[in-house]
């Protein structure tokens, strides 16, 4: 039982909600400097809706993640949503 169990598993991946997993890229600006950052697409509308609360555009809030950043763009801004959803404050980050 258990070994059909696990063969199911990586038969038939999980696809519930797949649509908030697509990866968009988004063109972004960072201190006046273009680029792009590629989230999946739950991941943009929280971000967005955070920038929204803290009354910052997308770029603005962008570049305050990467001026303090300490990997690539897209992780950090996932951490700076999940960090928020978990109610982390910005000195506990």
């Amino acid at each position: 039982m258990t070994f059909l169990l696990e063969r199911k598993m990586t038969k038939e991946p999980f696809t519930a909600g797949a649509a908030s997993t697509d990866i968009i890229k988004h063109s972004v600006s960072i201190a006046g400097h273009r680029t792009s950052v590629s989230l999946e697409r739950k991941f943009w509308e929280l971000f967005k809706k955070s920038a929204k609360r803290q009354d910052l555009s997308v770029n603005e809030l962008i570049t305050k993640i990467d001026a303090t950043r300490q990997g690539n763009l897209s992780s950090a801004i996932r951490l700076f949503v999940l960090e928020e959803f978990l109610g982390k404050k910005p000195e506990q980050r």
